[in-house]
């Protein structure tokens, strides 16, 4: 049997229907994180769509309970050979975001794919069940072609909290490191760069999450009988954020930006074009930090944003100075920034400008580091070669995400290569109502991973010795 084999046999898995029919059910589990009473829904996703599969691939498995109390599992699992001359670890993850079911478009449901044309609507068809479905179905389809036979080992991470931060995630990674042990890691979420063209990622942009408070008095007071003898929350949060970042979005404070781009970085941004594609916003050319183009901006630089802001009631506003005020904000940033020290940097600012009186904490159980394999590591060159010969297109090289991505816990913790092969794209709706998947993008994401798999056999032993030789040298 031939690699065109296992491609013929992605191509024959999708055309058939088999794709759809393994991907609905997997879409009808409510597997909703953020929800506390979903437990039940993240367990079964596991033991009912999930085991049954691997385990007809030959892989072993165990269910680890979260070390976070009240989140997800976790399911690892492995395939191994015994003359397996390396290991690629791969990840997905069957948790979703919630499913606003009263948001969708006439017609339309969270739990049930609903094709309508080239869109597969449901709540996990882009983020993440799809992709990692896809990711299962082409090793199946390289066994089938390759007669049972890799050549190499195959581990899985399939956790069911990554909508909820990745709570665990480091500390079981850690834990079971031998266990986990591998070479590569080969997964795919998020979006490509556009539809059309299949993309590469080799990390992603960090994710600092961290809240502003004032807290001026208890209750508020009508502004005609205090307005200006009181101050007001509101008004001293919105001058502190503009000491932060500017009305054109530039980072002001130092110790928030990164280092300069590296050249290999610009050199693989500087053919990019962002903001494509159906249904994308108009890109605001003067917004951002001078002298990138739009796609470092995205992809190559950091960014501040302020995701929700409350003072008052915002839907019965009131002739009242309000007691407190609050912002929730962002930082996605990316390597070559200094991540250990943003809480410090913010309250130094925030005290040098003469807000003592306003409280900043980080917002989240765990935060995502920034992470970026390099671009001239031999493994991105396979790759690229791999998904070209299989697509017949040039694929998109991005250095990391625009977004964030556990990806520190593979790259850093487990200290592997991290090659990223994303099967959605930019508006797909992800985290929104109508979220749906591309058929055509999952027909050539099933030959394209099965040829990324088949070559792992053929080539993955020739790029570890390479690599071996560049480190001697």
């Amino acid at each position: 049997m031939t690699r065109q084999h296992a491609l013929d046999h992605a191509k024959a898995y999708f055309d058939s229907g088999d794709f759809y029919d393994q991907l609905a059910p997997r879409i009808a589990i409510r597997s909703e994180s953020q929800e506390s009473n979903r437990q039940e829904e993240l367990h079964r996703y596991l033991t009912e769509q999930i085991i049954p599969d691997i385990e007809q691939l030959g892989f072993s498995w165990d269910i680890v309970d979260n070390p976070a109390e009240g989140f997800g599992p976790f399911l690892l699992a492995e395939r191994l050979e015994p003359e397996a001359s390396f290991s690629v670890l791969t990840y997905g993850h069957g948790d979703v975001i919630r499913g606003y079911d009263d948001q969708w478009a006439e017609g339309l449901s969270p739990w049930k794919i609903t094709q309508q044309g080239d869109r597969w609507y449901g709540r996990g068809t882009a983020d993440n069940k799809g992709q990692h479905t896809i990711n299962l179905a082409a090793l199946g389809c390289v066994l089938k072609a390759s007669n049972g036979r890799l050549g190499y080992n195959v581990k899985l991470v399939l956790e069911m909290g990554e909508e909820t931060g990745s709570p665990g995630l480091k500390e079981i990674c850690h834990r079971y490191r031998d266990r986990l042990a591998a070479d590569v890691f080969i997964g795919s979420d998020g979006p490509r760069l556009n539809a059309d063209a299949p993309t590469l990622f080799l990390g992603s942009r960090g994710s600092f999450n961290f809240d502003l408070k004032l807290q001026a008095r208890e209750g508020a007071h009508h502004s005609g009988n205090w307005g200006g003898v009181l101050k007001n929350p509101a008004v001293r949060l919105a001058n502190a954020l503009a000491t932060l970042v500017d009305a054109n979005g530039v980072i002001q404070i130092q110790g928030l930006r990164p280092d300069p781009i590296p050249e290999a970085v610009r050199k693989a941004l500087a053919a990019l074009e962002v903001g494509v594609g159906d249904n994308a916003p108009t890109i605001d050319t003067d917004w951002g930090e001078p002298g990138l183009s739009p796609a470092e901006r995205l992809f190559g630089w950091n960014t501040l944003e302020v995701l929700a802001m409350k003072a008052g009631n915002p839907d019965a506003p009131a002739n009242a100075i309000p007691p407190t005020a609050y912002a929730h904000c962002q930082l996605r940033y990316v390597v070559g920034s200094d991540q250990d020290n943003f809480l410090v940097h913010l309250r130094h600012h925030l005290d040098q400008h003469g807000y003592h009186d306003i409280e900043v904490s980080a917002a989240r159980m765990s935060q995502m580091a920034a992470t970026r394999l390099d671009p001239e590591d031999p493994w991105v060159g396979w790759a690229l070669a791999s998904m070209q010969r299989s697509t017949h297109k040039t694929p998109t090289l991005l250095p990391n995400l625009g977004g964030s991505l556990p990806n520190d816990v593979f790259a850093e913790t487990l200290g592997l290569p991290t090659l990223w092969v994303p099967h959605s794209y930019p508006s797909c709706s992800q985290h929104a109502p109508d979220e749906h998947l591309l058929g055509s993008i999952a027909s050539e994401a099933l030959i394209l991973m099965a040829g990324l798999f088949w070559d792992l056999s053929d080539q993955g032993s020739d790029i570890m010795r390479e690599k071996a030789l560049c480190k001697t040298n």
